[in-house]
């Protein structure tokens, strides 16, 4: 499994972005996740959709703010990221979740992208 995102840039608050996934191997009956990290920080839970695309879950501070969506003829996976704040500053990170159910935790995921930098400026 690989998986490379992309999209990332720098914009000014209340822009959008939007992040692709683009997968080759398993990835289709798999959840798929976004995550961040900011420097010095550890890396925080974004987003999570399954395979169905159906079931998405959110961290509560994206929440209304941010859409995960899934293109299985493309195998790649999104994150449209609206209302961009300065704290949404961050390398994001998709990845392939272990199981079933959809993780928040970094533990969670078996397959990482090399991640894509976001930088809002305020």
């Amino acid at each position: 499994v690989q998986l490379q995102a992309s999209g990332g840039g720098l914009v000014h608050a209340g822009d959008s972005l939007r992040l692709s996934c683009a997968a080759s191997g398993r990835t289709s009956r798999y959840v798929m996740g976004w995550f961040r990290q900011g420097p010095g920080e550890e890396r925080e839970f974004v987003a999570a959709i399954k395979w169905g695309g159906d079931n998405t879950y959110y961290a509560d501070s994206v929440k209304g703010r941010f859409t995960i969506s899934r293109d299985y003829a493309k195998n790649t996976v999104y994150l449209q990221m609206n209302s961009l704040k300065a704290d949404d500053t961050a390398t994001y990170y998709c990845a392939r979740g272990r199981g079933g159910w959809l993780g928040t935790r970094p533990a969670e995921y078996d397959f990482w992208g090399q991640g894509t930098l976001v930088t809002v400026s305020s």
